[in-house]
């Protein structure tokens, strides 16, 4: 009888013997992630309490800000054929990329702001991470074509329609978003590949690397070393092309006589730089360390960053501030605005001739 008692209390501790998530070694609940219901908790911003009311408000504004504002550029950048340029081609492209970037986490975040059930499943986890991380990829890579086009345009002006042509701008387009995807791939399979048999509790408000892996119940060094090298290749490639790029761009651009031509070349690359050092720092901080130095609460607030305060930045300082898109603005608006107050004129006519029918 001891012996069988022996045999049963060591089969519980070394293969975890749990029923309906608790322990059956003590009462405290400890949920587990088992084949039958593989499920996160996100713990998102649940430690602040009521304040998580004044977080649904912000963060609703900033997304509808988000979505507002590169919905509207995007839309003016199509209908407006003075844009029909790589630089402003480049931005709608970043438009849509941000728009997909913030969609994948913001809505899930506000859901979870107001509800007391935060739970994912392993399945949308996966998902989640997989496109916020294609999006995000994909944007640095092109901060890093933008960065070249803006070096095209002031450092070789006369060739500028040769090596920014079309062609090359939907190729460099189309391998920035296969580029950040198959990074995407990788870096989500290196993750979800791993056996996950412990706690389900994620502290962060999205499936982020970081703090998923660290729920892995396996040695993850090798997977924590191919994903730092990506890292490494997807943030810090693209932002020394950047720098070099400006190297060149400051070079040539201090050889310019006059100085209002100096001033518009530094305001047209000002706007760029100051959005790739928010980004690329944040991103660096979070991504180009070990998870074992994950800071649930530093994390959170440093993702903000570049998760919602970039992509905000972003139609503001490329685009609304821009004296090109804001006449455009006014042109596509005025354009509305002439063709409703015509459809209105039109409608009053045939309501009037309708009318005199009637009585005649």
């Amino acid at each position: 009888m001891a012996k069988s008692l022996k045999t049963c209390i060591s089969q519980c501790l070394g293969v975890g013997c749990y029923r309906k998530g608790q322990s059956i070694l003590g009462n405290k609940s400890t949920k587990l992630i088992s084949p039958l219901s593989q499920e996160f908790l996100l713990l998102g911003f649940s430690n602040f309490g009521e304040i998580q009311l004044v977080f649904f408000a912000v963060f609703l504004c900033l997304y509808l800000i988000i979505l507002s504002g590169n919905i509207t550029i995007f839309t003016v950048i199509n209908l407006d054929h003075s844009l029909h340029i790589p630089m402003y081609f480049f931005l709608g492209i970043l438009s849509i990329s941000e728009t997909g970037y913030t969609f994948v986490i913001l809505p899930k975040m506000l859901i979870n702001l107001l509800s007391l059930l935060r739970t994912i499943s392993f399945v949308n986890c996966d998902t989640q991470m997989f496109f916020f991380l294609g999006f995000a990829v994909t944007n640095c890579i092109l901060f890093g074509v933008m960065g070249y086009d803006r070096y095209a345009t002031i450092c070789h002006p006369l060739r500028y329609s040769i090596l920014m042509s079309w062609q090359v701008c939907g190729e460099l387009a189309a391998t920035c978003a296969v580029i950040g995807f198959l990074f995407s791939l990788i870096g989500s399979l290196l993750v979800f590949q791993l056996p996950f048999c412990g706690p389900n509790k994620i502290n962060h408000y999205f499936c982020d690397i970081s703090p998923v892996i660290q729920l892995a119940c396996t040695d993850t060094y090798i997977n924590e070393v191919v994903i730092f090298i990506g890292g490494v290749l997807a943030l810090m490639v693209p932002l020394t092309f950047i720098f070099i790029s400006y190297g060149f761009i400051a070079h040539t651009t201090l050889k310019i006589p006059s100085a209002e031509g100096k001033r518009k070349a530094f305001s047209t690359c000002a706007s760029h730089l100051t959005v790739v050092i928010v980004h690329y720092g944040c991103a660096s901080f979070v991504y180009l360390r070990p998870s074992s130095k994950y800071s649930s609460r530093r994390d959170k607030l440093v993702t903000v960053t570049y998760t919602v305060v970039t992509p905000l930045l972003n139609p503001l300082v490329y685009s609304l501030r821009n004296k090109d898109v804001q006449m455009s603005i006014q042109k596509v608006t005025g354009r509305r605005g002439f063709i409703l107050k015509l459809y209105n004129e039109n409608t009053s006519h045939i309501q009037k001739k309708s009318f005199l029918r009637t009585y005649q």
